[in-house]
């Protein structure tokens, strides 16, 4: 997890997390970046595009 200063990065909802209150957010470009909503100053998670790809599909065969 990286707690670098992320106030270059632009941050959205996730679509996957619909209206909870327990939601992350991510940045999308070269690489993608995963925080958790609640807790912005405990940093993200740095993803290369395979990476993503990967966790992305994992996630909707699992859920």
């Amino acid at each position: 997890m990286h707690s670098d200063s992320t106030h270059a990065l632009t941050f959205h909802k996730s679509s996957y997390s619909a209206n909870e209150a327990a939601c992350v957010e991510v940045s999308e470009g070269a690489e993608t970046l995963v925080r958790d909503t609640q807790n912005r100053e405990r940093g993200h998670l740095t993803f290369t595009g395979r990476e993503w790809e990967a966790a992305v599909r994992v996630l909707r065969h699992e859920g």
